[in-house]
């Protein structure tokens, strides 16, 4: 499935593909991953649950949802989070939402 991997280190947002929740996880590069709706078409923002807890380097936010540190996928999903299909958000849409911090 096609999603965005977001790398606020390096100001990026790059093209993936992920074939699961472990894929997400393998991106980010930790296990205890949670998940926040980012806008109405059911893609969501997956990030590091206890990203401030390790201390991980930079940090972002898209729209109004809460900032995140460390890396984040953005991807679509389907039945309130619980299905991942291919992202719905245009990356230029993306990159206009998101707000380095």
């Amino acid at each position: 499935m096609k999603a965005f991997l977001i790398t606020p280190d390096t100001l990026s947002i790059d093209a993936v593909e992920i074939d699961d929740l472990d894929g997400i996880r393998a991106l980010i590069g930790f296990d205890t991953i949670a998940s926040d709706a980012v806008g109405e078409a059911g893609d969501r923002l997956f990030f590091d649950e206890e990203c401030f807890l390790r201390g991980a380097s930079g940090r972002f936010q898209i729209d109004r949802v809460i900032p995140v540190a460390g890396k984040g996928v953005v991807i679509g999903t389907a039945d309130d989070g619980a299905t991942l299909r291919d992202v719905v958000t245009d990356v230029e849409d993306l990159r206009q939402r998101i707000k380095y911090l």
